[in-house]
């Protein structure tokens, strides 16, 4: 299946990514906490990561990528009709991001729009929906966007966390292919709630709110089993890839492109070995972005189109895991 059939797809119209300017690398973390630039660099392949400025809130980085992504796509903000924010770090519990990208980017004021959370996943969860929106009729043109601020939520005596997150947005503008059969293929999105504590921020909450002993303890910070993560991602991440490739009747030699979840480069390369996809087909900038969950994929493909490393009627794969534990995988012909 791809470009030479005559099917009315989802199509990513345009991309946009915003980075902060602040870039906090490994040599200033071994100021912060007890690690070494050798020792994140090999068990993660992170050497460095953006932070957002004092004043950045999370849909200021994402209205931003949104505006970056409405240019390249040559969609009126005006002509959106869905703005979906993908992200974990809202930048409060109410309202949704999503209004204020909705008046920062000078969308309808009737422009429905809201947030999701699927942490790592979001990213994919949230272009599943947008397909679905599109291939219904009810919407033409949808704004998705990834965006974290996590560095507000790191726990910065935690070496085994606070290495692997960084700030970012990037975002991708939906709407309807021209039949020749280019666009979103297939989506397939997965959980397992058995595994939530495996990942997440435990405090803040209806179930746990914020109180002087919760703050103290570091509940509202980020909390993670690396070694169970780790373990689930590689397989999940696998199985669902090559159920994309499967189900669209292809094989890992027709994939062009892998643009994964920059979690780690390791579970990266166990998911290259058991896919059968070689590692140079993966697009990676984990090194300079570090881990920015839902706002991850669409960063690296607004990077990987820019550098030419992805041309028009490659099979690209998209692939992610995060707290939930969620994860997803995509195919897209672009």
């Amino acid at each position: 299946m791809g470009a030479s059939d005559n099917i009315p797809r989802t199509r990513i119209l345009g991309t946009g990514r915003y980075l902060p300017e602040k870039v906090l690398t490994n040599f200033d973390l071994e100021k912060l906490v007890e690690t070494s630039n050798d020792w994140i660099i090999e068990r993660t392949g992170i050497r460095e990561r953006h932070v957002a400025a004092d004043h950045e809130a999370s849909s200021d980085m994402a209205s931003e990528a949104a505006k970056r992504a409405l240019k390249a796509s040559g969609v009126d903000a005006r002509d959106i009709d869905l703005i979906i924010v993908s992200t974990v770090t809202p930048d409060m519990p109410l309202p949704a991001t999503a209004m204020f990208v909705q008046q920062n980017i000078g969308a309808r004021a009737d422009c429905p729009g809201f947030d999701l959370s699927a942490a790592c996943a979001g990213f994919i969860y949230g272009l599943s929906l947008a397909d679905s929106m599109i291939k219904s009729g009810s919407a033409r043109y949808v704004l998705l966007v990834g965006v974290e601020l996590l560095t507000r939520v790191m726990n910065w005596k935690d070496r085994t966390t606070c290495v692997l997150f960084g700030d970012g947005a990037g975002a991708v503008i939906l709407g309807p292919s021209a039949g020749d059969g280019r666009g979103i293929l297939s989506t397939h999105i997965y959980a397992d709630g058995s595994l939530a504590g495996a990942l997440c921020i435990p405090g803040g909450g209806s179930r746990l709110p914020n109180t002087p002993e919760t703050l103290a303890e570091g509940k509202h910070l980020v909390h993670m089993i690396g070694k169970d993560v780790f373990k689930f991602a590689v397989k999940a991440l696998a199985s669902a890839s090559n159920t994309a490739i499967e189900h669209n009747g292809l094989r890992p030699e027709d994939i062009h492109k892998v643009v994964p979840h920059q979690a780690n480069i390791r579970i990266i390369e166990g998911v290259s070995k058991r896919c059968g996809i070689p590692m140079e087909r993966f697009y990676i900038n984990i090194d300079r972005i570090g881990n920015t969950s839902s706002a991850s994929i669409p960063i690296a493909l607004d990077e990987a189109l820019e550098a030419g490393a992805i041309e028009a009627g490659n099979n690209i794969v998209f692939c992610a895991l995060g707290g939930g534990i969620a994860w997803g995988s995509a195919l897209v012909c672009w």
